[in-house]
């Protein structure tokens, strides 16, 4: 209430803003490189223009701003649904490298800089190829313990920290219960984390996952996470499971395609979609 109380809303009537989507993550996307809007400024408006029903709608919200980096060509900060800052998420990477190559910002291919590090982009028409950042404290093979089960679990961070559960009867995994007992876990705090359940699914010669996921700042299960899908698959891919080029199939129905070269280069490649674009009614934010 009073970090609210305190933003003047008046400076964002016409503001411009842009939406797109990939694989069923959608975002919020503004041009900041005035600097014109502040970090704090940026929680608010995540959590106003996110909203369902009373606002546009989206899993995140986007400010693109000046790097500091010399080798890259833009930096964003990125907020989730509920207004927290996140370090990375790759399929808000895809969106917006899209994005800046459409309205003629950007040549592909290009680095831009996030909390996480540098990343690194191809952009062909819809088809988006960003670099993830390296995975970092991989563990895997350890138990949860939550009053619903004892879970065997894995865990590695790809920009951001997700845990990866393999559950066969994946249609019925209790996402949203058990997701969130996890991703509160005292073993994850203070930042917690993501959740991943994911299936082995193999048809014919051909294996590839199946994944839901429970997404930390969205506190819900979304239609696709993109360093969740890098996540499962490299954790897959680490317990000899799965071969380097690994096909995820999201909720949202579309399949992304993770790359993994020489165990710490990650790429995650997949379709975009700009939805709309427009300029802001001060109802949006009320």
């Amino acid at each position: 209430m009073g970090e609210d109380n305190t933003i003047n809303i008046e400076k964002f009537k016409d503001l411009s803003f842009y939406k797109l989507c990939a694989s069923g993550n959608d975002f919020i996307v503004i041009f900041n490189f005035d600097k014109k809007i502040s970090p704090e400024e940026g929680r608010f408006l995540a959590k106003k223009l996110c909203r369902p029903k009373f606002s546009i709608e989206a899993d995140g919200l986007i400010l693109l701003e000046k790097p500091r980096n010399s080798k890259a060509k833009f930096a964003w900060r990125f907020f989730n649904a509920d207004g927290s800052e996140a370090e990375m998420c790759g399929n808000g990477a895809r969106c917006v490298s899209r994005l800046v190559v459409e309205k003629g910002l950007f040549e592909s291919p290009f680095f831009f800089e996030t909390k996480a590090g540098l990343i690194y982009a191809e952009v062909k028409d819809k088809r988006v190829k960003v670099a993830l950042t390296p995975p970092k404290e991989l563990c895997l093979n350890f138990i949860i313990r939550t009053d619903y089960d004892w879970l065997m679990a894995h865990f590695v961070k790809i920009g951001v920290p997700h845990v990866v559960i393999f559950w066969e009867d994946i249609d019925n995994a209790p996402v949203e219960e058990l997701g969130k007992k996890v991703r509160y876990h005292e073993m994850f705090q203070p930042a917690g984390t993501n959740v991943n359940f994911v299936d082995i699914v193999q048809d014919g010669p051909k294996r590839y996952l199946k994944i839901r996921t429970y997404e930390r700042g969205v506190e819900a299960e979304t239609f696709s996470c993109g360093t969740g899908s890098a996540s499962s698959a490299y954790i897959a891919y680490k317990l000899g499971l799965v071969k380097p080029l690994v096909e995820v199939l999201t909720k949202s129905g579309e399949i992304l395609t993770i790359h993994i070269k020489e165990e710490k280069e990650i790429y995650l490649e997949g379709d975009t979609y700009f939805i709309f674009e427009g300029k802001l009614n001060l109802d949006a934010l009320k």
